[in-house]
């Protein structure tokens, strides 16, 4: 049976709540815990995590040994307990909408009360919302500076930090955080595990399919994972799942680094782990690692200015054409070609006023690049992805509608050899996750032009040649490192 569990440090706090059976102490979670018959356990922790080692710090951390899904987590615990680690995920990011009629205008400073990720004044949702997904915890008291705006402090408060007006609006959001838990019908079967598959319907470009998702969904449920769809605003719900499974467009300075990282954190298995996204998502990484690991690639050289003698240099290592890229993209996006010094130079300007390193690289044209999936560094698909009509690369993005070319998937073992041994060892610079590795092939001859940490699995393309066998492979290594994982 599913449970869910208030724990709270004084029960005589709960008396106006309503609770019911739902609320018990701490002791009671100490001393009655874990129940066999009870499974899915979510613990809503109240106690106060003021003191280190304290009730509240001990009953998340027991939570979590138990394998309770616990709000707040220790992780969440002892990144509020140290200003290092929380200021950098909160300086100058977050900003309120505050109406410009509002009276905080008039005022230095104000104290934001947050209530699972709900606050009772106008204007500061969307800032509630956020901060609750970096730190899920139940009560948050926020000490803002309106101007120069600025957040002072974020602490994580108790039930008995409450005054007798706040209980009110704490038990509204206590109520409408639950509701759906407690109104949800039980399921026929219970899965063993719990999976969170991160998508965006507002994505253009997205990495996968809706055809795609359902497969994986079915996939995860035939090797005993639950998978539920989530959107970019539900950060906060991640330590409701024991996996996470990304499948949107990852970026570092993106909400997709901040859910991997939280779910890293969290102790959870993570497809794409922070790791590899931080590795694949710059490419000025991804070439001095491909170098120093003897990774067959395309000459690329990392240039800092425009300068006279930094184009003449370029002009000595490549001929025209070169190819400049953005340290940062995908779907290559933030990639151009330049024919002659004069373009050369007014793209690199263009580039070096967003970005600090621009990278410049060999020309190399085919009429394909490879796409080889790898998967826990081994080969999982292959494609060949062509070039868009009357254009350099696969996708044009010049035209009023993103333009692909077609494309040829095959099974890895028509793979040329070369090219199967260029994927694998650029794949384990990375790390053992999901990876997508292009290439060029010329001759017999691989050149690794990056690798992708969150590539394409599309309903008939990647999936052409294997078809529901390809998510039911990616599935049973979720399965496997769940299983490794020993909860």
């Amino acid at each position: 049976m599913q449970a869910q569990l208030i724990v709270v440090d004084d029960l005589s706090l709960t008396q106006h709540l309503e609770l019911g059976e739902f609320a018990i102490s701490f002791e009671q979670y100490l001393a009655e815990h874990p129940k066999k018959e009870l499974k899915n356990v979510r613990v809503i922790n109240l106690c106060s995590t003021e003191q280190y080692l304290g009730k509240g710090y001990y009953c998340s951390l027991l939570a979590e040994a138990r394998g309770h899904k616990v709000i707040p987590s220790v992780n969440t615990i002892n990144d509020l307990r140290n200003e290092q680690l929380y200021k950098p995920q909160v300086s100058g990011k977050l900003v309120p909408k505050i109406p410009p009629q509002s009276p905080l205008w008039q005022q230095q400073k104000i104290e934001l009360w947050i209530y699972f990720g709900q606050s009772p004044i106008d204007g500061f949702d969307n800032l509630s919302q956020k901060l609750f997904g970096l730190f899920a915890a139940p009560i948050l008291k926020i000490e803002l500076q309106i101007q120069p705006w600025a957040i002072l402090q974020v602490t994580a408060c108790s039930l008995s930090d409450l005054l007798a007006e706040q209980i009110i609006d704490f038990h509204t959001a206590l109520f409408k955080f639950n509701q759906k838990l407690w109104n949800q019908k039980k399921p026929a079967k219970q899965a063993r595990w719990e999976m969170a598959i991160l998508a965006n319907e507002a994505e253009k470009l997205p990495p996968s399919d809706k055809a795609a998702l359902k497969k994986m969904q079915k996939a995860a449920a035939k090797v005993g994972i639950q998978a539920e769809f989530i959107g970019p605003d539900d950060i906060h719900r991640l330590t409701e799942f024991d996996a996470l499974f990304i499948r949107e467009t990852t970026a570092i300075d993106h909400h997709t680094y901040q859910f991997a990282r939280k779910a890293e954190l969290e102790g959870m298995v993570v497809i794409d782990d922070p790791t590899s996204i931080l590795r694949c998502c710059n490419k000025v990484f991804l070439h001095d690692a491909f170098t120093y690991n003897h990774v067959p690639a395309l000459k690329t050289l990392s240039v800092s200015d425009a300068s006279e003698s930094t184009l003449q240099n370029l002009e000595a290592e490549f001929s025209y054409p070169m190819v400049l890229k953005i340290p940062e993209g995908a779907f290559s996006l933030g990639v151009f070609k330049v024919n002659d010094k004069n373009e050369l130079t007014n793209r690199l300007n263009d580039i070096l006023a967003k970005s600090a390193l621009v990278l410049v690289q060999t020309y190399l044209f085919t009429e394909f690049d490879w796409r080889i999936g790898i998967l826990n560094n081994k080969p999982l698909y292959a494609c060949k992805y062509k070039m868009a009509r009357n254009h350099w690369q696969i996708y044009n993005h010049n035209r009023k509608k993103t333009e692909s070319g077609g494309f040829e998937t095959l099974p890895t073992f028509e793979v040329p050899k070369s090219v199967l041994d260029a994927a694998i060892k650029a794949s384990k610079v990375i790390g053992n996750g999901l990876y997508g590795v292009d290439i060029k092939q010329q001759g017999k001859q691989a050149f690794v032009i990056e690798i992708n940490d969150n590539p394409s699995l599309d309903s008939g393309v990647e999936d052409l040649y294997l078809g529901d066998e390809l998510y039911m492979l990616i599935m049973s290594e979720m399965a496997r490192r769940l299983e490794l994982r020993g909860r």
